[in-house]
């Protein structure tokens, strides 16, 4: 990423200047969970998971355990049954989840119980002393045989089928019977993770004498989450005080999966009667936080000769893993207004069902719900091209939603916000270099190397609609519920006695650079420097103005929470101005901020140092109007266009919609089936860029995580249930070597409906990437299927049935 030093211009947004957190983070000077204080009588805990995918509990005795010198208590699912509740189930649907396992464990790693001692390394050796009696009983790995089998995961249940919805959007049986060609593909999309480098950490306390929890956790949100666990905790919500730390190493959507683990650290503080400390080993990490889900698509379109699609249909099943822990089914139904991606498709048929299995349960995972949806569409694109024997780039743009129809209703709902597709495409080809991308294929395979391009459009979707996920329900079912919708941000902007700006946001920062972009966002309102302005991340429910939707998920920092920052600000700034006017005997309207004075326009002479006026506001609130003493705005913002789910089940399930065409060359070698990137191309409308470095960070992460995905990722199972991922030699990601940098390019079309006209740009690639390069590996090899990852061991039997 390219920063230079900050230098005043017309704005500071748009501007790559040095990110305010870098400095602490690259002295070691980050302050994460872990290297924070507690107090001085702070236990450890330790976690005895399951070395079973599936099984009956028949007898747990800690008694040994409890005798070891150290040791505070022991937690096993009876205890934690007569302390709480079930955490909230994502589907109308009798089973309950708990955060450790009660009577059966369903998964490789479930937690059995929990050791609180005087330390880790205490609370580690009382595992080994815990007797468990398991009677293993059959496991269920594949999703298509769960959805059959007698074996029942959850008894209540009567089948492993959580939830089976229909949808149905235009007329898609007219579609199919007057179409010319009919073009399917079957997906199974593999489950994978983001791995941040720092795993989950809590610190909880309970008070008795107000039955209430204090929590230190590195989570992410949403903050719906608060109110599952209090609920859970059995205790109301100003009684459940959730804080996260100033820094977090990564998560991607990960730490969203720290939940169950806060309800049991903080029943374990309640038992030993004094504060107890959890850190999770990678370990841990990888066999037992959380995953993507794995999909299973059935994915058929009508086809006209020209390669125009006319309709789509679904038949989606989702492995959610052992629990269907909130807010899965996210997953599956975050896209439910984006089912056409790109394209003006205008009829969709769709089935999903949400599956049970012995594996992690699932949760958000960067991108979640766009890998496994494009990878389906966008295969099938390609189909469409091969099958018909038409050009890949003239399928997509002859589908593409035109230039001009922006804002844009897709046929299940999706108010795609802006963009010109078609223009994207055009320029990315052209300065892309995808003639000469072509030319050097042909130039390869007349050598006899196995050479590929692969295409693909998708839409990013970002700032979440919070009732989304009730599209599982019925219409019925949502009447009786009530509505839920929006996706409210909140930013509060103060001003101290000494004239000093402080931002309060609710995003919980995870390492993007949020503190550095809101800043940006404050100066310009307020005519002053970045760093005159100071910005607080870390979250605390009992203290800070917050919401359901906080948190930092589905990309909507910058249209959102910088749309509530400039929000704020701007009421600061009338404020400041009526202050300012009354002074300088001048209409409020003729106000200027300019390089930390306030004046009226054109007449610089007579402007007042920012922090003179501020400190007026304080030592003489009453010389100033009424209503503009108290210099503290706070602003909670939601926009309109995030409505519930309709009664056709028509969803709005994203506010924002980025527009990536991506394309790329990959060769793979003959003998040992390596594959190799030799160029990739991604464009990207992501709105009003805010801080051109950080974007250009945020691609390149994604480009990395989606390469993981694309090439070498896999949490793998036996078929008797085993997790065979368990640790960086077996779950490969790459690093730094493995990962080519990609030629980005960019458009911009402001979005409508954000404030500074931003959208997300944090998640597309993980969308775009996998697919991409599998169309280039299928059209290397000239296969029909293929699935992820692209391993050389995947890749050699394909290679070897080619005939010379």
């Amino acid at each position: 990423m390219t920063v230079k030093p900050a230098v005043q211009t017309a704005n500071w947004c748009g501007q790559s200047i040095e990110r305010f957190e870098d400095a602490a983070l690259l002295t070691g000077r980050g302050r994460y969970i872990d290297d924070l204080g507690v107090r001085p009588d702070t236990l450890h805990a330790a976690i005895l998971r399951s070395p079973h995918p599936h099984a009956t509990i028949r007898r747990i005795d800690t008694t040994d355990a409890l005798k070891l010198p150290g040791v505070a208590a022991v937690l096993t699912g009876a205890d934690v049954v007569k302390l709480s509740a079930p955490l909230t189930v994502g589907v109308r649907a009798p089973v309950q989840c708990w955060p450790i396992a009660v009577d059966r464990v369903r998964y490789a790693g479930e937690p059995v119980a929990v050791v609180v001692a005087v330390d880790r390394y205490v609370a580690e050796d009382a595992l080994e002393l815990i007797d468990v009696d398991y009677e293993p009983l059959q496991a269920l790995v594949d999703p298509m045989q769960s959805l059959s089998s007698n074996v029942l995961l959850h008894d209540a249940l009567k089948s492993n089928v959580a939830s089976d919805r229909t949808f149905r959007y235009g007329d898609p049986e007219a579609a199919f019977a007057k179409a010319a060609h009919r073009v399917s593909v079957e997906i199974k999309y593999p489950r994978n993770s983001c791995t941040p480098i720092e795993t989950y950490g809590v610190v909880a306390e309970y008070e008795p004498g107000e039955d209430s929890y204090d929590v230190l956790a590195n989570f992410m949100g949403p903050f719906t989450m608060h109110a599952v666990m209090a609920r859970s905790l059995k205790v109301p919500g100003n009684r459940f005080r959730l804080r996260t730390p100033p820094d977090s190493g990564g998560s991607f959507g990960v730490k969203q999966g720290v939940f169950p683990y806060i309800v049991l650290i903080a029943l374990c503080a309640r038992v030993a009667a004094r504060p107890v400390k959890w850190i999770e080993d990678r370990l841990e990490h990888l066999a037992a936080s959380v995953s993507a889900t794995g999909r299973a698509t059935r994915l058929e379109a009508a086809v006209e000769a020209d390669g125009r699609v006319t309709a789509l249909r679904y038949d989606q099943v989702e492995d959610v893993g052992a629990h269907i822990r909130a807010p899965e089914p996210a997953t599956l139904y975050r896209m439910q207004g984006n089912l056409t991606g790109a394209y003006a498709i205008r009829n969709v048929a769709v089935r999903n069902r949400v599956v049970l299995t012995n594996k992690t349960p699932s949760g958000l995972n960067r991108g979640f719900g766009g890998p496994q949806l494009y990878y389906a569409l966008e295969r099938l694109m390609q189909r469409v091209a091969v099958e018909l024997y038409l050009d890949p780039l003239d399928v997509i743009r002859c589908n593409l939603v035109p230039s001009g129809a922006f804002p844009y209703r897709t046929a299940s709902g999706g108010l795609l916000d802006s963009g010109d597709y078609p223009a994207a495409v055009a320029k990315a080809v052209d300065e892309g270099g995808l003639a000469e991308l072509c030319k050097r294929r042909d130039s390869a395979r007349a050598a006899g190397k196995l050479y590929g391009i692969g295409l693909t459009a998708v839409v990013e979707p970002s700032v979440s609609n919070m009732g989304y996920v009730t599209a599982v329900l019925t219409p019925q079912e949502r009447r009786k519920a009530g509505p839920k919708n929006g996706a409210q941000a909140t930013a509060t902007v103060a001003v101290d006695p000494s004239g000093s700006v402080t931002v309060h946001i609710a995003s919980v920062p995870q390492g993007q650079g949020h503190r550095t972009v809101a800043a940006q966002v404050t100066a310009d309102v307020l005519g002053l420097a970045p760093k005159d302005v100071r910005v607080v991340g870390e979250m605390d429910t009992s203290r800070d103005a917050w919401s359901i939707a906080s948190g930092n998920y589905s990309s909507r920092f910058a249209a959102a929470v910088c749309g509530a920052v400039h929000l704020a600000a701007m009421q600061m700034k009338g404020k400041l101005a009526r202050n300012a006017a009354a002074q300088l005997n001048v209409p409020a309207d003729e106000i200027e901020f300019v390089g930390g004075k306030v004046g009226a326009r054109g007449n610089p002479d007579n402007a007042i140092p920012f922090g003179r006026l501020a400190a007026a506001s304080h030592w003489a609130p009453g010389t100033m109007p009424d209503g503009a003493q108290a210099l503290r705005e706070t602003v909670f913002w939601s926009p309109p266009q995030l409505e519930a789910p309709g009664e056709l089940d028509e969803t709005n399930s994203s506010l924002c919609h980025g527009f990536i065409f991506d394309f790329c060359g990959v060769e793979i070698d003959r003998i040992t089936g390596a594959l190799r990137i030799d160029k990739y191309v991604t464009m990207h409308d992501c709105g009003t860029v805010l801080h051109p470095g950080m974007v250009a960070g945020q691609i390149n992460g994604g480009f990395a995580h989606a390469l993981g995905a694309a090439v070498y990722e896999e949490f793998a199972y036996s078929d008797d249930g085993a997790f065979l991922s368990g640790t960086f030699a077996d779950y490969l990601v790459p690093t730094a070597t493995e990962v080519p940098e990609p030629l980005i390019l960019h458009v911009e079309t402001p979005s409508p409906f954000t404030p500074l006209g931003a959208k997300g740009v944090g998640e597309g690639n993980c969308m775009s990437t996998p697919v991409c390069i599998a169309n280039a590996v299928a059209d290397a090899l000239g296969i029909a299927s293929i699935n992820l990852p692209l391993t050389p061991k995947r890749l050699a039997p394909l290679i070897a049935e080619r005939k010379p």
